[in-house]
């Protein structure tokens, strides 16, 4: 008795692979129209109103931008601290948290000490939790 070849899988043989998305640098903040200021207050935006919204930055004071600064290098040492074990488990963590701290850097940068504080805070807060 003769027995028929054994079945080939062509799609099989090979295993599909997905393209890489491209990741885009974000694209640089556009500024506001000016408004005319007018007899009653305009309720704000959604965006205006959002955590982690920036600022305008125009009236930061001294200790403010201290403040900010001195937030974002202690976010640093502890995440020059963290050993190589938890930094290969939590890379996903760790990533939004040198995300949130670029970013207040920046806003720092840029004169907005609140907004760079508010970010910083918000990597403080992932760094915590990291740590727990």
């Amino acid at each position: 008795m003769k027995l028929p070849p054994p079945p080939v899988a062509s799609a099989a043989s090979k295993p599909r692979r997905t393209p890489r998305r491209s990741t885009k640098p974000a694209s640089p903040a556009v500024t506001p129209p000016v408004q005319v200021a007018s007899a009653e207050p305009a309720a704000p935006s959604p965006e205006q109103t959002a955590i982690g919204a920036l600022s305008s930055g125009g009236d930061s004071n001294p200790k403010a931008q201290q403040d900010a600064a001195d937030l974002i290098a202690s976010i640093e040492k502890r995440l020059t601290a963290l050993t190589s074990q938890k930094v290969d488990t939590e890379k996903a963590q760790i990533s939004k948290i040198k995300n949130f701290q670029r970013q207040a850097q920046e806003a720092l940068a840029s004169g907005d000490a609140e907004g760079a504080k508010t970010l910083a805070t918000k990597a403080k807060l992932l760094l915590d939790d990291l740590e727990k």
